[in-house]
């Protein structure tokens, strides 16, 4: 009895300091493994304007961000909000005229017209997680009241490179256990700072703005690991400079097209021996073309027995389960297909998981996004309905995206509406479409065929540093 009182007051300073650590929010497993990523060189993202008055987005970083501005000088009356995140805060394939920054700012005015309501565009074409911090510890001197982030997206689409260490499996299984361990993570934390950090250009330099670039895409779990621990750092010193601004953050939980969007690519199992990739094949060929659905599902099923990892097999399927209204199977089938896509362009679900956990631990509001597009799709299951391509909102999502944050500012107090604010709101809107003219559109779907040919490998950039002529695709 002695003893055991002996061992926890001895203890008891170690419980405390876990205590500390965990309320403070230090020590998270997360960030412990995640090593340091820098930048060759970090150039501002706003400049003054030529007379001086405002801000607005530097001439150098026009490649990646749409031109947006604002005044240096900010209205006492002004509510200035920031929202940050890749070529879907910009509004690709069209641009912010049509994004839902633009959206927002409109509603707000209709709402409360006697406030200043200003929205400023920060996406950045291909911006991952990590490219977004230094853009936020900027922003954070130009007085926001509010910043808003949607990232998720681009995490895999640089050669980012993390460290890992070999290990036995008993020492593996030691590194789990005392991960749990805040002070152990902490010190580990210290450590990987210690380290060179992984340097990276200053702007994005995407596997895929290469011609031929989805052949560097293959499977690799440890990678995929990795980047959800960087992407849960990121947001956790994104969220703590906020807290340490005084400037609120909200997170917006990014959607996906899953039913009209197929794997960009597929890679099968390579531990399958020769007998199983032939029996794979065989089954996957029959699956492709028998019209009877019970048998294709029963075919496919035995497929997926073989390789559980093919994600157009799985994709199939879920259209399959789609066909016999198996509304459930199939969201399963098409959220594993889009989880085993060898190039991951969409945001894959241990990284929505990352997202909902770093929002819960650390009291951040979290808008579910997914959950209020799900609601308005057939079967509940995000398709063309609401996406012009396999991330990209139409013009009408992105309506939908701002219309939701307008209600989540009602409800926290920030915006009070007047009376019939919605019919103001149908106003302004279709007085701004009036202003876009065909060229606008026009625009905005050659990107969108100019982004199809990203996606499949077919950029025109070489690694020389030279260009094929565009139009000239590969056979």
């Amino acid at each position: 009895m002695f003893r055991a009182a002996a061992l926890g007051l001895g203890l008891l300073p170690f419980v405390l300091f876990e205590i500390t650590l965990h309320v403070i929010g230090l020590g998270d497993p997360s960030e412990a493994d995640t090593p340091a990523i820098g930048f060759e060189a970090i150039r501002p993202l706003f400049e003054h304007s030529t007379d001086g008055k405002r801000y607005e987005i530097a001439g150098s970083r026009q490649a990646y961000f749409y031109p947006d501005s604002f005044t240096v000088e900010k209205a006492t009356d002004e509510f200035r909000i920031f929202c940050l995140g890749g070529s879907t805060v910009q509004g690709r394939p069209y641009s912010i005229e049509t994004s839902f920054t633009t959206w927002l700012e409109l509603s707000l005015t209709a709402a409360d017209e006697q406030r200043k309501w200003k929205v400023v565009n920060c996406g950045g074409v291909s911006y991952g997680s990590y490219r977004l911090v230094p853009i936020l510890d900027e922003v954070l001197q130009y007085e926001p009241d509010l910043v808003v982030i949607y990232a998720g997206h681009n995490e895999f689409l640089e050669a980012t490179t993390y460290r890992s260490v070999s290990r036995s499996p008993v020492g593996s299984q030691a590194v789990a256990w005392l991960s749990h361990v805040r002070a152990y993570n902490v010190l580990r934390s210290a450590r990987n700072r210690r380290r060179e950090p992984v340097l990276l250009p200053a702007e994005v330099d995407a596997l895929l703005d290469y011609r031929g670039g989805l052949a560097d895409y293959h499977r690799d779990d440890r990678r995929v690991r990795s980047a959800v621990s960087a992407y849960k750092a990121n947001l956790r010193k994104m969220l703590r400079l906020g807290v340490e601004a005084g400037v609120p953050i909200v997170l917006l939980d990014p959607i996906s097209n899953l039913k009209d969007c197929p794997p960009f690519k597929v890679e099968p199992n390579a531990n399958l021996s020769v007998a199983e990739q032939r029996e794979f094949e065989i089954l996957w060929a029959r699956a492709k073309v028998d019209e009877d659905i019970d048998h294709r599902i029963e075919l496919l099923e035995a497929a997926l027995a073989i390789d559980s990892r093919h994600a157009a097999a799985r994709f199939v399927l879920g259209h399959a389960y789609l066909a016999r209204h198996q509304l459930q199977e199939a969201r399963e089938q098409l959220l594993v297909a889009k989880d085993e896509d060898v190039c991951p362009l969409r945001m894959i679900e241990p990284l929505h998981d990352a997202l909902t956990a770093v929002a819960a631990d650390t009291r951040t509001p979290l808008l579910d996004i997914r959950v209020a597009f799900e609601e308005r799709s057939k079967a509940g299951i995000l398709g063309d309905r609401w996406l012009v391509d396999h991330i990209h909102p139409s013009i009408s999502g992105h309506q939908l995206i701002a219309a939701e944050l307008t209600s989540h500012l009602v409800e926290t107090g920030v915006v009070v509406p007047v009376e019939g604010w919605q019919n103001g709101r149908e106003r302004l809107y279709t007085a701004h479409l009036t202003t876009l003219d065909a060229v606008y559109y026009a625009k905005g779907k050659q990107r969108l065929e100019g982004l199809i040919r990203w996606t499949e490998g077919r950029a025109n950039k070489l690694h020389d540093g030279t260009s094929l002529p565009p139009g000239l695709d590969e056979e």
